[in-house]
């Protein structure tokens, strides 16, 4: 199992030695601490959670959930990744940092996109807008009908206006770029979901 987790700071590229410009995601990955295992005997299920971050004014529970790893340590994150195979040397209390990972190695990263608020059916749906000739009443951006008379109610999934984005989305097949160990950063190819400072979540391909 190789994961970490991270928040994202920003895009870049990187030029190698041959001239060739790649553009990267910067994120600023680990130290993470693992704060518990669990197993299909214990809890139904294989999971690893893990802290990471400088948070404050920590809940008396999660204080004295993360006390058990024998840490000083006041996270701002703690997320769960399920995992098949929990390698031995991943148990309460250990690190997990970017040198997990190695160059070229193919990821996946989940975090929460951006929030967009509330939007029409066209920005929304690439809905086309109605005729702007004889015949319409100037409201080229209204939805138009949206139910018919059996069953009589609108069903469910109907595409409308409604939020937009702050959904969770995965990008799978991604390629580690870039690792700086000494300043816990790591540079994944391409663009990855979720504005600057958002949670960000990279799992390796087993």
């Amino acid at each position: 199992m190789k994961a970490i987790l991270g928040t994202k700071v920003g895009m870049t590229q990187i030029i190698s030695a041959d001239g060739v410009v790649t553009p990267v995601t910067i994120l600023q990955a680990g130290p993470c601490t693992v704060t518990q295992t669990k197993s299909v005997e214990t809890d139904g299920y294989s999971a690893v959670q893990m802290a990471y971050g400088q948070g404050k004014n920590l809940s008396k529970a999660v204080s004295g959930h993360v006390k058990k790893t024998g840490k000083d340590i006041k996270p701002k994150f703690v997320r769960e990744i399920r995992t098949d195979n929990i390698p031995e040397e991943m148990t309460l209390g250990s690190e997990i940092t970017v040198e997990t990972f190695a160059l070229g190695d193919k990821v996946q990263v989940t975090g929460i996109s951006k929030g967009k608020g509330f939007a029409g059916t066209i920005k929304r749906h690439n809905f086309h807008e109605s005729k702007h000739t004889h015949g319409g009443n100037g409201n080229v951006r209204r939805v138009g009908s949206i139910g018919s008379m059996y069953p009589q109610k609108v069903m469910r999934g109907k595409k409308m206006p409604g939020r937009m984005g702050h959904d969770q989305v995965t990008v799978k097949n991604l390629v580690i770029a870039y690792i700086d160990a000494t300043n816990n950063l790591i540079g994944i190819k391409g663009a990855v979901p979720g504005p600057n400072k958002g949670l960000i979540v990279v799992e390796g391909k087993e």
